[in-house]
């Protein structure tokens, strides 16, 4: 028969006292950093897990947290979804996770539905709301926004370097030797949002190498699903256009296009280079794999939930904003394969880490 690991058992490993654990497991502040390591390696090592319902009950909090995603059959929502539960789970919370689909009742819905109440707090990753819907957010509730649509001092908010990421995705096809890249992704009508700053990275990155944008290179695409990324693709080589690379603003529209590119019998990246904007696990699997924008999903969704843990804890903490980092994967859709061994002491080029 197992016998479930107790509090005491942690403290006799660790060689504490009950309530040295106890302040560990609740995020005290006042523990050294030798006494917290140490506990929790006695955790890890006899696999304790707290009661979070009845710690949760005696905080009046459920001790669940919600996330509300537009939609788990983006892959890049999806592993974000996998890493917000892991991230919360380590902090012995359960994560409720709600689609909206990117519509904006259901958006709006997730802000103000009773489902709220069975959560402590909210990370919410809106697509059809935008500045405009601000006032929508509720000051009592504790929430940590995703993305770009909407920006406010009075939550904290966690987001990514878009305009910079996606310079440098256009930059890196540049420094290859590449001038006529297609865009695969635009909406041509969106002045704030996701697909509007990579396109400015994407000319911004243009301008700087002296290279005039074309219309014709443009590929617009509502949805970033892989059809999408098709229609697109196919739209620009019907156009007559002839792209030397092409930069998808992000991996599913990428991995799209490379399949239209293939399927007409053009050579990649020998004719036409490919990069994509997420760094999503199927890019290292494509054929050729997909060079792409690294973004560390880890650290956004462990950054989210800590912001949310902080305001449920002290609803009058400082809100935050935090950009996360990104890094250039260069692999073998914009990588010309060598023929040949290189000269004794050569090297790549160094890629841009940040």
């Amino acid at each position: 028969m197992l016998v479930a690991t107790t509090m005491q058992d942690v403290a006799a490993r660790a060689g504490v006292s009950v309530k040295t654990v106890s302040n560990v497991v609740n995020d005290h502040p006042h523990v050294s950093a030798t006494t917290r390591d140490r506990v929790l390696s006695a955790i890890d090592s006899l696999g304790y897990r707290m009661n979070t319902s009845a710690r949760s009950l005696r905080r009046g909090r459920t001790g669940m947290l919600g996330l509300a995603l537009p939609s788990l059959s983006l892959p890049y929502f999806a592993e974000l979804a996998d890493a917000m539960i892991a991230a919360a789970d380590r902090q012995g919370q359960v994560l409720l996770i709600e689609q909206t689909g990117a519509e904006r009742a259901r958006e709006i819905d997730a802000l103000r539905s009773v489902r709220r109440s069975m959560t402590d707090g909210l990370i919410f990753s809106p697509l059809a709301l935008g500045q405009q819907d601000e006032h929508l957010l509720q000051p009592e509730a504790p929430l940590v926004l995703l993305g770009e649509r909407i920006f406010t001092d009075r939550f904290s908010h966690v987001t990514m370097r878009n305009r910079e990421a996606a310079r440098a995705a256009t930059s890196h096809l540049i420094a290859r030797g590449r001038r006529r890249i297609a865009v695969v992704g635009v909406h041509p009508d969106e002045v704030v949002g996701t697909a509007a700053l990579r396109l400015h990275g994407y000319e911004d990155a243009l301008a700087e190498a002296g290279i005039r944008a074309d219309p014709a290179l443009y590929g617009e695409a509502g949805p970033w699903y892989r059809p999408d990324g098709v229609r697109a693709m196919n739209r620009i080589l019907d156009s007559g256009a002839k792209p030397d690379a092409v930069f998808g603003m992000n991996d599913t529209l990428a991995i799209g296009a490379l399949h239209v590119l293939q399927s007409r019998g053009y050579r990649v990246p020998e004719d036409v280079a490919v990069i994509g904007f997420d760094g999503i696990e199927e890019t290292q699997y494509s054929a050729p794999t997909l060079s792409t924008v690294h973004i560390q999903r880890d650290e956004i969704a462990a950054t989210a939930v800590q912001l949310l843990q902080q305001t449920i804890a002290d609803p009058g903490s400082q809100p935050r904003l935090i950009d996360v980092g990104f890094q250039i994967e260069s692999r073998a859709s914009t990588d010309l394969p060598v023929l040949a061994p290189s000269s004794a002491g050569s090297s790549p080029p160094a890629e841009q880490h940040i």
